[in-house]
């Protein structure tokens, strides 16, 4: 059977610097095909090459679907043939409802009037397709991010699908609604619809994938056929880093100091619902040395206790105790907290975490500009010096420290946002979700950044929806529900059944 999409010779460059060189691409009709690579390997450009987000003319090579050479001049003219791709960046506008984002730009109208009823029938069927509960009439932002991600493919069936482009669709998911959307993913297949997985997760990639293509350095490693026999995870990480990599975790030799960081009894009140208690009564106690996780399924309130401590950036009527080296602190606000020592790395790091029009050398300097400055004018040679070195040691690829950061990999912004923070030169760091999108290559080097900080001493709170992770990184771990700690436990004796049983137990209190 000829492929439904084949991409020969793609190539891309951004001011000289190239991005993809002759990758080629195969795709059948029915096949879930994962790219997988790296960050900064080109999978998300290579996906905007096919989706005309980058138009024709502006790359190089040729793009043939269902048998005809395409040259997409944006991507009104691939979703006309049923290409569809959904960003990590959902792109849904928060206070419309269900049904309005689901058709909008595409408008059920009679006479230039739009037709709710038709609408809202429509959205209906969509959502029992994708077996979303949900009123079409619902907005979106009443949704959680897995519901949000069900409109996002009942808004690509909308537009008769045939190929579906995921990048990294299960990123800010639990493990329960990631398993339900690749459930959804082998229905459309059965139904015929294509689909490209891109995610580095390599355990959904195991379960789910009819082939795999590794990209590396802007090229095509490999094509794997995963039908015919299941391809091991270690080949796979080899192709993509070029290299063996026999460990997931560096080793370390844990050597806890004096308390660093103490909270007792800390209470938040949600934002908006101000009656509703997000974070009741916690209290945690961190050492100089010493990685501390928090576990938990996504909304038990971790970021919330995070964005709290650090400044008072979230919550309303805010209470308790904060002790940093022992002897009470405010941190109400930011600029107390970094003055502290406090630093913290947002899961949010598009959002809230850098400035993306701006350049790689001012993002780094941001939360300490007075390491940079002369009585309060920037020194743009100490700036530069700055950047340059925490590129070098973080291994940010990029063309330069002015490229802005928005042009960069997400793998290489995080990089960026924990270089913004070490430049502070915290105490105590606080790391929500640090890897989260991130390639299994960068993993490893920002698991051994966290493993030389605390050699040095520093205190590491880390907060992952990844328990592996958690358990090859962390000396001691708290598990977080419904806003509360219901168990503390040492990382050497814990497993994941454990944490579990711990969060079912508590739901069943």
């Amino acid at each position: 059977m000829a492929p439904l999409l084949e991409m020969h010779g793609i190539g891309k460059a951004f001011h000289g610097v190239k991005a993809l060189a002759d990758v080629n691409l195969a795709v059948r009709a029915g096949e879930i095909h994962a790219v997988v690579g790296e960050n900064g390997a080109g999978k998300s450009t290579l996906m905007k090459v096919l989706s005309g987000v980058f138009p024709h003319g502006s790359y190089e090579g040729r793009i043939v679907f269902d048998g005809e050479e395409r040259r997409f001049g944006g991507i009104a003219d691939s979703e006309r043939l049923g290409i569809i791709i959904i960003h990590q960046e959902l792109a849904l506008v928060p206070l419309l409802s269900v049904a309005e984002n689901i058709f909008l730009g595409n408008e059920r109208a009679r006479h230039g009037v739009i037709d709710e009823f038709a609408s809202y029938a429509a959205t209906k069927a969509l959502l029992a397709r994708v077996r979303l509960a949900a009123s079409p009439l619902a907005r979106v932002t009443d949704l959680g991010i897995g519901q949000q991600q069900l409109v996002e493919i009942a808004k690509a069936l909308s537009k008769q699908v045939r190929l579906l482009i995921l990048d990294e669709p299960t990123a800010s998911l639990n493990e329960t609604d990631s398993d339900a959307l690749l459930l959804l993913l082998s229905e459309l297949r059965a139904q015929g619809v294509a689909c490209i997985l891109i995610t580095h997760k390599l355990n959904e990639v195991a379960k789910i994938a009819d082939a795999i293509t590794v990209i590396r350095d802007g090229s095509t490693i490999a094509t794997l056929d995963c039908r015919d026999r299941p391809v091991p995870e270690a080949e796979v990480i080899r192709l993509m880093v070029g290299r063996e990599m026999a460990e997931r975790y560096p080793h370390r030799r844990p050597q806890p100091g004096a308390l660093a960081l103490e909270v007792k009894d800390w209470c938040v009140h949600h934002a908006v619902h101000r009656e509703r208690l997000v974070v009741d009564h916690v209290s945690l106690h961190a050492r100089h040395g010493e990685i501390v996780g928090i576990a938990g399924l996504m909304g038990a309130g971790r970021t919330e206790l995070a964005m709290s401590l650090f400044g008072h950036s979230y919550g309303h009527a805010i209470s308790g105790e904060v002790r940093i080296d022992g002897r009470p602190v405010d941190t109400s606000s930011v600029d107390r907290a970094i003055a502290l020592g406090l630093a913290y790395v947002t899961e949010d790091r598009k959002g809230l975490g850098l400035v993306l029009d701006d350049a790689v050398a001012h993002n780094v300097s941001l939360a300490n500009l007075g390491g940079v400055s002369r009585s309060g004018v920037i020194d743009g040679t100490r700036e530069a010096a700055v950047a340059e070195d925490y590129r070098r040691r973080l291994n940010i690829r990029c063309a330069g420290i002015t490229q802005p950061v928005v042009n960069l990999s997400g793998g290489n912004q995080q990089k960026v946002v924990l270089a913004k923070w070490l430049f502070a030169e915290p105490q105590v760091l606080i790391l929500d979700e640090p890897t989260r999108g991130i390639d299994v290559g960068a993993k490893f080097e920002i698991y051994s950044l966290m493993a030389e900080l605390a050699a040095a001493g520093k205190c590491i709170v880390m907060i992952s929806s990844e328990m592996p992770e958690l358990l090859g990184m962390c000396d001691r771990l708290y598990v977080m529900n419904e806003g509360r700690f219901i168990a503390e436990m040492d990382a050497a004796g814990a497993t994941q059944e454990k944490i579990m049983h711990a969060i079912v137990a508590d739901g069943h209190r």
